[in-house]
């Protein structure tokens, strides 16, 4: 198995970073080969604007997705997405590692989708969910966040986890990859302050490793999260009435 591990997070000696490391470090051991993206590093430019692209099909107006098809089918996608996309190409498993910033994934991973997942090459109308460019694929993210977990439940007050992460999986749906549940490590901030005192906010950062080394080792035996697809909507995209997720009175 291959792996691609899109990192984005500006302090490489972070917690986020050391499960970066962690993860190469481990599916390295499982005798996999692994690839990291680091946006931050690279200098990713998150930013979708005119100069990306040389020759426009469209010099009055920018119409970014026009630009992208253009880009696409004339082979001049700038270099630093055509090298992420060939990334991804090349990987069956590929794993986001951010911290949720602002109940999001941070600005720099949305420009990464906003840029790299370029219209009319990696989707279209008809090349999405089920039917995706990246069939075969799976995806997992690992977040880290600020609050304990128990402001994440369904009634905390940091929203519940599994609402904020639908957007994030829906758009690697939207990719057709198969979506792993997100692996969580609460409680973390910036300079090492916690909840906690340090000593038990240390112990908790190894058990967090440990935890994601464990689901790193069986990753290959885990279930997808359930999406429906194409043959359920009927026109408008919404579920068929007779399909068995369908809520009756």
């Amino acid at each position: 198995m291959h792996a691609l591990i899109v990192f984005c997070h500006p302090e490489p000696r972070s917690f986020n970073g050391a499960l970066k490391e962690l993860a190469v470090e481990t599916l390295e051991g499982l005798g996999h080969s692994v690839e990291v993206s680091d946006l931050y590093a690279e200098g990713f430019d998150p930013v979708e604007h005119p100069a990306h692209f040389a020759e426009r099909a469209e010099p009055e107006t920018f119409l970014p997705l026009t630009e992208q098809r253009h880009a696409f089918d004339a082979g001049t996608l700038p270099d630093d997405v055509q090298r992420e996309i060939a990334r991804i190409e090349r990987a069956d498993l590929v794993i986001l590692q951010f911290p949720l910033w602002w109940h999001a994934l941070p600005a720099m991973l949305k420009g990464w989708f906003d840029r790299v997942m370029v219209y009319g090459g990696v989707y279209s109308g008809s090349m999405r969910y089920d039917r995706g460019r990246f069939r075969g694929k799976r995806a997992i993210c690992s977040v880290t966040t600020g609050s304990p977990a128990a402001a994440f439940s369904r009634h905390g007050r940091g929203g519940d986890m599994a609402t904020l992460m639908w957007p994030m999986h829906c758009s690697l749906y939207y990719l057709g990859m198969d979506v792993l549940a997100p692996h969580v490590a609460y409680g973390v901030q910036a300079g090492g302050l916690s909840y906690q005192a340090e000593e038990a906010f240390r112990a908790q950062l190894e058990g967090d490793k440990t935890l994601w080394t464990r689901r790193l080792e069986g990753l290959a035996g885990e279930a997808t999260l359930p999406f429906t697809g194409w043959d359920d909507w009927d026109e408008h995209g919404v579920l068929r009435d007779e399909h068995p997720a369908r809520w009756r009175p």
